[in-house]
């Protein structure tokens, strides 16, 4: 079984064998926690990968509960006590919208991405001056700071380091029409980010199609990210919802249900060797007359 890399995935991880085990025993939450004295929300949080047990004792005791023998439970100890370092996004945690630090932490620990974005360019393809103007738009909608904005900037561009840097995850992104055409920042900041995007199809290991406005072919109408990690995590879907909450699950149902949503999407999108063309036209329109 593949040891996790980041704090965030390893106590996904952990929480994960531990589900396992209880499940394999057929024994409920309630039933593992009254016999243990945790409380049924406690160990539901660990199973979900929302905390980690702060006590090691705690885990050696759920453990030879389960009756593992002592190799596994140095193992899981160790993974336990590598959950609770900090990762490189903490000092951001102040500026994280509710649910992006655990997004963060499980995309560093990715191995590949697939995601579709029907309004605004992908983070992971934005330009550090596309992210910037993006963000001063809303600044006085959303009421917020210089130094929210100062941050998010920085840290969507160290995110981007995970497809751009040493061992590159690979990445497919569907982008709709319309994320592209939508204007921030100006003529300028946008022939930037066509000329962004290009640079990086250009790498083997980044796909990236664009569904026309003109298709009658699938759409979705929220935007999502796929994120494959190794067992026992297997693929995670994440979402925005209304408010700008970041909504992470692995549950099958929904996994299964946003897989199909991609795999439609990418039906119905370009292919992938019509993209440079397009964004040619795109920068074409956008530059200023000669005459």
């Amino acid at each position: 079984m593949a040891a996790p890399k980041g704090p965030t995935s390893r106590r996904v991880h952990l929480g994960k064998v531990l589900e396992r085990m209880r499940e394999e025993r057929g024994l409920s939450i309630a039933e593992v926690a009254g016999a243990l004295g945790f409380s049924k929300e406690k160990l539901w949080r660990v199973e979900t990968g929302r905390t980690s047990l702060p006590n090691p004792k705690d885990l050696t005791t759920l453990l030879e509960f389960f009756e593992q023998d002592d190799e596994t439970i140095d193992n899981l100890l160790k993974i336990h006590r590598e959950s609770l370092q900090a990762g490189w996004w903490v000092p951001y945690n102040p500026h994280f919208q509710k649910g992006m630090r655990d997004y963060v932490g499980i995309e560093t620990d990715a191995l590949a991405i697939s995601a579709w974005q029907p309004n605004l360019v992908f983070g992971l393809l934005q330009t550090e001056e596309y992210a910037r103007r993006l963000l001063l738009s809303a600044k006085t909608v959303d009421e917020i700071t210089t130094e929210f904005i100062d941050a998010n900037v920085e840290l969507r561009m160290l995110r981007k380091r995970i497809i751009t840097h040493d061992e590159p995850r690979p990445l497919w992104v569907i982008l709709a029409e319309d994320a592209l055409r939508s204007v921030i920042g100006g003529p300028d900041v946008m022939r930037d980010q066509y000329a962004e995007i290009s640079r990086l199809t250009a790498m083997d290991h980044i796909t990236v199609q664009i569904l026309p406005a003109a298709s009658a072919g699938y759409r979705a109408s929220q935007n999502f990210a796929l994120l494959d990690l190794d067992d026992p995590l297997g693929r995670m879907v994440q979402a925005d919802h209304v408010n700008g909450q970041a909504w992470v699950t692995d549950k099958k149902p929904d996994v299964g249900r946003f897989s199909r949503r991609f795999d439609a999407l990418r039906a119905s999108a370009l292919a992938p060797h019509e993209t440079p063309n397009f964004l040619e036209e795109l920068e074409r329109k956008t530059k200023p007359s000669t005459q």
